[in-house]
């Protein structure tokens, strides 16, 4: 077993403890990270004068062999190692001798497990906003190309007023706008440097934090040493976006797995995202879709597992800490997946918009705008609505829509009524008559989506500075 702290004790650690207290079996995945911060510590130990230049020079060879072997299958991961500071650490002397030794002056490895962390979600947080981005171009590609395709709007899961699919769907193109910058705020809050600040209260080395700090991209130190080893704030922020990210996409598959259903056609899910059944031979299910939805529990639970974690650890750094990891890698790579996974299947969607129309026809969902052709009359709006109401009963006890009504039978429930009350409840004028900010009308949805490219193309410059 390969061990950086062994002076203190006389005898083994019990095998099973040892695999109790080991992490490398999931902080394997931060060797990268780790390198990354052996290097930049390395570097400013020897612009500082407590390493020799060629110390570093030896050390930072030793660090960039290890990554490469780590990449190229050469070097395994073993559990002889306790975690993935002790692999890199006791790998680097065993190849450069005792001057490997000296790579830990002024560091714990309290400030290195927090740098490595830190560093690697940053890494992911640009990541899912890069995602998020994909998805909101995609969403965009199906606002434009669905301007006129008329559908109903449901409150209740019954049908209330005629809209557009690009109006419905330009609703979660709003929910993935603010997760994205939700990540971008996390990205620029956790954006300090815990390294430096050791076991909990910093070193009697003469380190340069802020020259680590920018090597590594961080805009600086952070400010207390006591809380650079302590904070996972930063993780549960992330876990918490991510959170109301799966909300969003869970909530958009629920809507695909409804519309994808027999009784409402509105839309056929491509081959690659269905399956089918091993005994119904008919069935295409929508399961990708089933999957996001059911994966949105994972997410949640690594945030109220680590939420859990963290509210009764007293200052600094204690071993509970360790937990951050496995769930949070697990959520990471489950938000990661079903943003790739649903942004494919959004975009092979196929939606049927004679059946949409249809539906939107049925259901008196222009029933509001009866209402307010009597108020444009005159007639004050609970009056309006009243008369509308018993006219909606006539046309149930009759099997028919308002549409279908005798220019007679509208004047038997008011005089008001005229020929045009045709044209001012047809479903087209229904919806473009609707021209107020964020409305379904045709001239609203074209401003809404061409400030959003333009925002979005804006995002993308900002992100390759």
């Amino acid at each position: 077993m390969a061990q950086l702290w062994g002076g203190r004790f006389t005898k083994e650690t019990d095998q099973l403890v040892y695999q109790f207290n080991a992490s490398l079996s999931f902080d394997q995945r931060l060797y990268k990270e780790d390198i990354a911060g052996s290097r930049a510590h390395v570097r400013m130990l020897a612009a500082q004068g407590i390493l020799t230049e060629d110390e570093r020079d030896e050390i930072v060879k030793g660090l960039d062999g290890i990554e490469a072997d780590i990449e190229s299958g050469k070097l395994v991961f073993s559990e002889e190692y306790e975690d993935i500071h002790s692999f890199v650490e006791a790998n680097l002397i065993d190849r450069i001798g005792d001057t490997g030794k000296k790579l830990h002056t002024g560091r714990s490895r309290n400030d290195q497990v927090a740098l490595d962390m830190r560093l690697y979600t940053r890494s992911v947080v640009n990541e899912t906003d890069h995602l998020l981005q994909e998805l909101l171009r995609a969403l965009l590609t199906k606002m434009e190309e669905n301007l006129d395709t008329v559908m109903p709007g449901f409150t209740h899961l019954q049908k209330a007023q005629p809209l557009t699919l690009a109006h419905h769907l330009g609703a979660y193109y709003e929910m993935f706008r603010r997760d994205r910058s939700r990540m971008r705020d996390i990205a620029v809050r956790m954006n300090e440097c815990p390294l430096g600040a050791g076991a909990l209260a910093g070193t009697t080395y003469p380190l340069d934090r802020k020259m680590t700090a920018a090597e590594l991209g961080f805009f600086g130190p952070t400010r207390n040493s006591m809380d650079s080893v302590s904070d996972r704030d930063y993780l549960i922020e992330y876990l918490s976006g991510a959170s109301i990210i799966m909300m969003h996409l869970s909530r958009f598959c629920e809507e695909i797995i409804l519309w994808n259903s027999d009784e409402y056609k509105f839309v056929e899910i491509d081959d690659a995202y269905s399956t089918g059944s091993s005994i119904m031979p008919q069935k295409k299910n929508p399961d990708i879709a089933e999957l996001v939805r059911g994966k949105t529990g994972r997410v949640y639970g690594a945030l109220m597992a680590l939420l859990t974690t963290m509210k009764g650890l007293p200052l600094a750094y204690n071993k509970d800490m360790q937990e951050d990891k496995e769930f949070a890698f697990d959520a990471m790579d489950t938000v990661q997946g079903c943003i790739r996974l649903f942004t494919g299947m959004l975009s092979t969607l196929t939606f049927r918009p004679e059946r949409m129309e249809k539906s939107a026809r049925g259901g008196f969902t222009n029933a509001t705008d009866a209402a307010d052709y009597l108020v444009n009359h005159g007639v004050p709006f609970r009056d309006a609505h009243g008369i509308i109401g018993r006219m909606v009963l006539h046309c149930i006890d009759q099997g028919k829509a308002l549409d279908d009504l005798t220019l007679e039978e509208f004047k038997s429930f008011s005089e008001v009524f005229e020929e045009d009350i045709y044209d001012a409840i047809a479903i087209s004028t229904c919806v473009n008559r609707r021209l107020t900010d964020g409305a379904p009308g045709r001239a609203a949805m074209e401003k809404v989506i061409e400030e959003r490219k333009l925002e979005l193309e804006h995002t993308e410059r900002f992100n390759a500075v």
